[in-house]
């Protein structure tokens, strides 16, 4: 929280993107105790199980709540089920018949157990860890809402922004006021600090970058603090490149989030001079381990160590990376006396 507020602190505190997951065999058992991924969200006791995993054992300086961000769709009333091996499916909601069936606002009835999460999650962490809560960008969660699945370049979602952005900004707008909603309800149950994934922004051209991405991450940072003034909030947009600076220039975020793909004098001139920044080791480098481990740490160290800045990855951690090099990365970056 001293990080999003502005403040440089050694050894920087750390998080990774996706915690909670497969690669921790106290997770895969907890989840086949749920059956299934969306009932492992929707039941509070495992959820909030799961969330607090990767504290015992790593002792990283948040929690991020367990959760997806395809739970706003389904509590707007789109089908969203989890198919295994084959990842999110849901009802598409591509036509503007389709988009009738979509809720006016979110049913944070059918969230409850999810804030029920949050309420037992915040009770139970150690008081020197952060609680993270999220939601997904508005853009991003579109992507799916509209394809009913992920996609290699999420081409149906940017084929409907252009021929029919009427439409298209209805779902935006729906999303964004759901999201705020969402969000409000999760600062005021317990958690410090929420994150914005965008994870399909950088696919955008640039003006769509600024009308899809920016400006609705813009409403939603506005709304949130409206409801909870002085609100903290971290945005990733996942390759936006060059458009960093634009991106927290315009949607007043706290801290950015950067992907392993980020360019570290850039950032530091045009970005950390702003906001907190947060990132970014590619987590390949991760299930590599050893030296190529090492130096990723050391480079991540010299390009952003000097300014406010959160160690994570620069995306979610993969179900194959190894715990021991999950430890080593820790230990390293504990351990270092900052950059030279």
């Amino acid at each position: 929280m001293r990080v999003l507020s502005g403040e440089r602190i050694w050894p920087p505190p750390m998080w990774l993107m996706r915690q909670a997951g497969r690669y921790l065999p106290e997770y895969r058992a907890t989840r086949d105790k749920a059956g299934s991924f969306l009932s492992l969200c929707y039941n509070a006791e495992l959820a909030t199980e799961v969330t607090l995993q990767p504290i015992r054992r790593f002792g990283f300086d948040a929690a991020i709540l367990f959760s997806d961000i395809l739970v706003v769709p389904h509590a707007l009333g789109q089908s969203v089920r989890f198919e295994a091996g084959e990842g999110p499916r849901l009802d598409p909601v591509a036509t503007a018949q389709a988009f009738a069936g979509i809720r006016e606002e979110i049913d944070l009835q059918l969230l409850a157990p999810v804030l029920e999460t949050v309420e037992r999650v915040a009770a139970a962490l150690p008081a020197q860890t952060t609680f993270l809560g999220f939601c997904g960008a508005p853009w991003t969660v579109a992507t799916y809402m509209v394809a009913g699945q992920g996609t290699e370049d999420q081409g149906p979602a940017r084929q409907l922004a252009y021929t029919d952005p009427a439409l298209f900004g209805a779902i935006i707008d729906r999303l964004v006021r759901a999201s705020i909603t969402y969000l409000v309800a999760q600062l005021k149950r317990g958690v410090d600090a929420v994150q914005v994934f965008d994870t399909w922004a950088g696919i955008l051209p640039d003006a769509e970058f600024d009308r899809w991405v920016i400006a609705p991450t813009k409403a939603i940072v506005d709304g949130v603090r409206a409801e909870v003034p002085g609100a903290r909030i971290i945005g990733f947009p996942r390759g936006a490149g060059a458009r960093l600076q634009r991106y927290a220039a315009g949607t007043g975020v706290d801290g950015v989030g950067l992907d392993w793909t980020a360019d570290g004098a850039y950032v530091r001139s045009e970005v950390q001079t702003r906001v907190a920044v947060q990132g970014n080791v590619d987590p390949l480098v991760l299930i590599a381990g050893g030296e190529a481990l090492d130096r990723a740490v050391d480079a991540a160290i010299a390009a952003y160590g000097h300014g406010p800045w959160i160690f994570n990855l620069g995306h979610g951690i993969t179900p194959n990376a190894p715990i021991a090099h999950v430890e080593r990365m820790i230990a390293r970056v504990r351990a270092s006396t900052g950059p030279v």
